[in-house]
């Protein structure tokens, strides 16, 4: 039997990265931040303070280029206690970068570009 534990981005501003997803999702560090002797990697854990999984943010001193995220198929989804609030946030932020109202989602992107899907809870 297996159980999620965490999912990986890897980020090119990790301090940028941080402040984005306290603000935009209430995201905070858990654990410790494990920075590599030489430097050439930093990776902080952040939870949501209720469940226990974790989003891995991963910072690459040599990485040369912005990462490619493809067609941005893949994603990550936090349901909001309360949508609409949260909505209203990501709308006054200027992140959100796809709406299906239909389906009653919606995405908010990352300072790397990474989509994160918004779903009400039901």
């Amino acid at each position: 039997m297996f159980t999620f534990n965490h999912f990986n981005f890897n980020v090119a501003d990790l301090e940028k990265s941080l402040a984005f997803y306290k603000e935009a999702l209430g995201l905070e560090p858990v654990g410790e931040r494990k920075t590599a002797e030489d430097g050439s990697f930093i990776i902080v854990y952040l939870g949501d303070g209720k469940t226990d999984f974790r989003l891995e943010l991963t910072w690459l001193r040599d990485h040369p280029q912005k990462y490619d995220l493809g067609e941005c198929e893949f994603h990550l989804a936090l349901r909001a206690e309360d949508y609409d609030a949260a909505h209203a946030k990501h709308a006054a932020m200027g992140c959100i970068c796809f709406e299906n109202p239909a389906m009653g989602i919606y995405f908010i992107t990352d300072p790397d570009g990474y989509w994160i899907e918004v779903i009400p809870t039901r």
